[in-house]
């Protein structure tokens, strides 16, 4: 197949990201030549050999001459193209399956590229997390594009897939949106110029064999199936090939045990999929739960729902919030979904522990033989599982 952008010379501010360096495989792989900067080292770099990166506090100059994009964390930062103008590049390139909505959008289309490539269909994929079934976050092969799309910054709408997937519609991201009706209208604007598309919330639950648990992922495993046999794959295929799906990265990842306590790590950061998770990690034991809250306005509009979905759980440990791409805001930090959860639950063993370093310890401390303990957040509170897998042993 012919590399469509041979030639190409392209440098990437914030190419660490999870989205920005899968832009930058896939780039690679279809002929450009390929630099970046980050801030910091990331995972995902391990994942692009042969790509030159700079890791530094400030950005460098960009080389002349080349094509800067630029990760919607490093706006303010560095000029140039956004992150969206080069996915909707890549998009156009391929006959493209683009899948979006507030929650389950990154395991729905690891489902869809596992099954393409699972059922041969040498799938290409641009997916926000680590999928350890398809090494990685992105793929580059010469069948059909599977992307995670996003409408934190309305980037969606610039990109015109073949079929598109809106898992479900929520009210998120505060920053960028005043209610859910203006959420709807832009899902309602971007679909009216998609050939064919998948709502999922229309779709009764999927009934198949799964081996990752919760009502929610057989809401994601209904957007595939009707995906993917939209663009011609049959039910029996997907349906063997989805049983052995065992997720993404991040999604009720079990990160190991410990004197009889089993870690997991999720990247819930919303009250319903903070309720969705505990409610598939709920076992014989106790559910303890390490939250960090993820941005400050998220955190304001919903300290209240945060509290009422980690109320499920038996005992809770909460950091103050990760701020991603926002500057503080005064008054709002994690205490606030302390404070609503201790009145919602009074006597509920509780803590507000800054630091992730703190909340597992503080995790540590109560926990006992058959509890399930959970790291959640977006952030980077993942980071918290191997110390309390230390902290236990």
């Amino acid at each position: 197949m012919p590399s469509p952008l041979e030639g190409r010379r392209i440098w990437i501010a914030g190419i660490g990201g999870a989205g920005m360096s899968a832009y930058a495989a896939l780039a690679r792989a279809w002929g450009a030549e390929v630099r970046g900067w980050d801030r910091v080292r990331t995972p995902y770099l391990d994942h692009l050999d042969g790509i030159d990166v700079t890791i530094a506090d400030d950005p460098p100059e960009p080389p002349a001459g080349w094509e800067v994009f630029v990760s919607s964390a490093f706006a303010d930062r560095v000029t140039g193209r956004t992150r969206a103008e080069l996915l909707a590049e890549l998009v156009s390139l391929r006959n493209s399956v683009v899948v979006a909505g507030a929650h389950g959008k990154t395991t729905t289309a690891a489902m869809i590229a596992f099954c393409l490539e699972r059922l041969g269909r040498q799938p290409a994929w641009l997916i926000g997390a680590e999928v350890p079934q398809l090494g990685g976050n992105a793929g580059t092969g010469s069948g059909w594009l599977v992307v995670e799309g996003d409408e934190s910054d309305r980037t969606i709408a610039a990109l015109r897939p073949a079929l598109a997937v809106v898992t479900n519609v929520d009210l998120d991201h505060h920053s960028t949106f005043t209610s859910r009706a203006e959420v709807e209208a832009l899902f309602d604007e971007w679909l009216a110029k998609v050939p064919d598309v998948v709502r999922g919330e229309q779709l009764p639950l999927y009934e198949g064999p799964l081996a990752v648990p919760g009502e929610h992922n057989r809401r994601n495993a209904a957007c595939a199936l009707s995906a993917l046999e939209r663009i011609g794959v049959g039910r029996d295929d997907i349906v063997s090939a989805l049983a052995e799906f065992t997720g993404a990265g991040r999604r009720l990842e079990r990160r190991g045990e410990a004197r009889g306590v089993e870690i997991y790590d999720d990247y819930a950061h919303h009250p319903a999929e903070i309720a969705a998770t505990l409610a598939a990690a709920r076992a014989d034991g106790r559910l303890l739960v390490l939250f960090q809250p993820h941005l400050y306005s998220r955190t304001r509009h919903l300290a209240s729902e945060l509290a009422a979905a980690l109320a499920a759980a038996d005992l809770v440990a909460v950091t103050d919030v990760y701020p991603a791409r926002e500057q503080p805001v005064a008054g709002v930090t994690g205490k606030l979904v302390v404070d609503a959860l201790s009145e919602r639950r009074p006597g509920m063993a509780l803590a507000w522990t800054p630091s992730y370093e703190d909340g597992a310890r503080f995790l540590a401390a109560h926990a006992r033989p058959g509890d399930r303990a959970l790291t959640i957040g977006a952030g980077d509170v993942d980071r918290a599982g191997p110390l309390l897998l230390e902290l236990l042993a």
